[in-house]
């Protein structure tokens, strides 16, 4: 099924993962790191019995976007992509009661946006209607206390990530259904009220959420993932309404994003709790902002997105793998918290940097 058992052993696999090569240079380099870890991703966590990676729930909505990135990146991944879709798309709802929703907003945004770049690498509407399905119930968590979208079914939390997770898949839908007319109408009113909600500081960085207990003010740590889902709402409100002014927004806060969660030293993202380490839900944050600056560096090209990229990419090639192509959890080094998490988002990186690499 995986691209990676065309080749002629595995040793050959092996050999073109050994940790000890050059940094990249090239985007070839770039690609044929992506191309390594995508294979190492699928055959090392990948289940076809439950259509999960590691048997992570929201997580694997998440890869599920990557994977499809590297398929329209990268043609000869296209099928192993393919097949994991039409796989899961059966095997991952049977595995979580035959539905796509639980208790948690954000937990369907995942996986709606799994579903959309599996529509995008697909063109198969069914992947659409699996992503409609929940977006439906994304509307029940409409009009949460200081406005916009509820985290969970408890409706006790109002966080970043739940209300751009909300707007990332209503704009999506408006730019892929044949009528968007009424996705456009909600993604146009969560996105007024988000960039005016208060979860941007005064650099520009998104806090984790608001207090809906005390006057909504903005609490919570500032976390790559909440810099990075924004990036590619705004990317996709762009293209919804030719206002360019969400690219701009989107680029300031990409700029912050940098400035305050790279280390000063060496430029590598690094997420709050390093270095004591994050679990399978932290470790997925770094990449979700990789990919999603990779949407905004198509739309509007910055020198600064490239090597912030490439040197981050470098970094995970060079100090962050062991053996058998395994990635763990900080891209600096050294090699320690590997996962089906930590990997998938370090491909993101990786991804990202053979994307916007000439």
């Amino acid at each position: 099924m995986f691209r990676s058992q065309l080749l002629p052993s595995m040793a050959v696999l092996l050999l073109s993962l050994s940790p000890s090569l050059v940094l990249a240079s090239t985007k070839q380099d770039y690609i044929d790191h992506t191309l390594n870890a995508s294979d190492v991703l699928n055959q090392r966590w990948y289940s076809q019995d439950d259509g999960l990676w590691q048997d992570l729930w929201w997580n694997s909505g998440a890869i599920m976007a990557t994977i499809g990135d590297v398929a329209l990146s990268n043609n000869d991944f296209k099928q192993t992509a393919i097949d994991i879709y039409s796989n899961s798309l059966t095997a991952a709802k049977a595995a979580n009661g035959n539905t796509w929703l639980n208790d948690f907003y954000d937990d369907e945004g995942w996986w709606a946006m799994g579903w959309i770049k599996a529509y995008d690498v697909t063109q198969d509407t069914k992947y659409l209607d699996a992503a409609n399905e929940i977006f439906n119930d994304l509307l029940t968590g409409n009009d949460a206390t200081c406005g916009g979208h509820w985290w969970s079914k408890e409706k006790k939390d109002n966080t970043a990530i739940g209300n751009e997770l909300y707007l990332a898949v209503a704009a999506s839908l408006a730019n892929r259904m044949d009528d968007g007319t009424s996705y456009q109408k909600y993604a146009q009113s969560q996105v007024d009220w988000f960039l005016n909600a208060g979860f941007l500081n005064e650099n520009n960085t998104i806090s984790d959420g608001l207090n809906v207990t005390d006057n909504c003010e903005r609490i919570g740590a500032v976390y790559s993932y909440n810099q990075g889902v924004i990036l590619g709402a705004l990317v996709e409100m762009n293209e919804l309404t030719g206002n360019s002014s969400y690219l701009d927004i989107a680029c300031e806060i990409a700029h912050a994003a940098i400035e305050q969660l790279a280390t000063p030293n060496n430029g590598i993202l690094t997420d709050v709790g390093y270095p004591k380490g994050p679990d399978p839900t932290g470790a997925q944050f770094k990449g979700v902002f990789a990919r999603n600056l990779m949407y905004l560096q198509k739309a509007r090209p910055d020198d600064d997105f490239v090597r912030f990229l490439q040197n981050n990419a470098d970094s995970i090639w060079k100090n962050n793998r062991q053996a058998d192509g395994q990635i763990g959890a900080f891209w600096q080094g050294p090699l320690q918290n590997v996962s089906a998490a930590a990997h998938s988002s370090a491909l993101d990186c990786l991804l990202a940097a053979a994307a916007v690499s000439s």
